[in-house]
C-alpha cells in the first residue's frame, strides 16, 4: 500500500510534514481533505489506524469547535460526524502507511512510520 497524507497546505505543520516525506524518498499520495470531504466511514477508519478517540483527533482551537460546544460532547458517533461535516476540526497533517497511521506533530513523527 503507498504513503497517503491528509495534508492542508496552509498549514506550516502539514507542509513540513509533506517536505519530510519528499526528502525520504516517499512519493506519498496527497489527500486534501478540506476541499474533497473525507467520509463517516474514511474518519472511522483514520480513527482505528491512528488507535485513538475522535475526541483527540479534534482541533479544539478551532471557532467551530467552540460553537458547536464539542467539548461537552462525548459521542463518538457525533463527533465524527461533526469532522465529517467540518473537516477543519480533523487534527493535522495525518500520515497512512499499509494500516498504520500518525498525527505529524510535531511532523518529524512521521519519520518513525516511514523508516
Amino acid at each position: 500500500m503507498s504513503t497517503i497524507i491528509w495534508h492542508n497546505p496552509r498549514c506550516s505543520k502539514s507542509r513540513e510534514a509533506l517536505q519530510l516525506l519528499e526528502d525520504n524518498g516517499v512519493d506519498a499520495r496527497v489527500y486534501k481533505y478540506l476541499d474533497e470531504k473525507p467520509s463517516v466511514e474514511e474518519i472511522k477508519g483514520m480513527l482505528e489506524a491512528l488507535g485513538i478517540g475522535a475526541k483527540e483527533l479534534l482541533r479544539k482551537k478551532e471557532a467551530i469547535y467552540k460553537e458547536l460546544g464539542l467539548s461537552k460532547v462525548d459521542d463518538e458517533d457525533t463527533l465524527i460526524e461533526a469532522m465529517h461535516k467540518h473537516p477543519n476540526l480533523i487534527e493535522r497533517p495525518i500520515v497512512i502507511k499499509d494500516s498504520k497511521a500518525i498525527i505529524g506533530r510535531p511532523p518529524s513523527l512521521v519519520l518513525d512510520l516511514i523508516h
